[in-house]
């Protein structure tokens, strides 16, 4: 029974840290540039937004 025990533990235990490692790739945040900015996803910042 011992080792039944430890067995569910050590799920319980590592459940949650799954999960948040399957979770921590997405990285989809809203961000929002001032007025005449867009976001460049290179530089992870606002840059002025140039007319083609």
């Amino acid at each position: 029974m011992t080792l039944k025990t430890v067995a569910a533990a050590l799920v319980l235990v590592s459940i949650p840290a799954l999960s948040f490692a399957m979770c921590s790739e997405r990285e989809h945040q809203a961000q929002s540039c001032a007025s005449g900015m867009i976001w460049d996803s290179v530089t992870q910042s606002c840059v002025a937004q140039t007319s083609s």
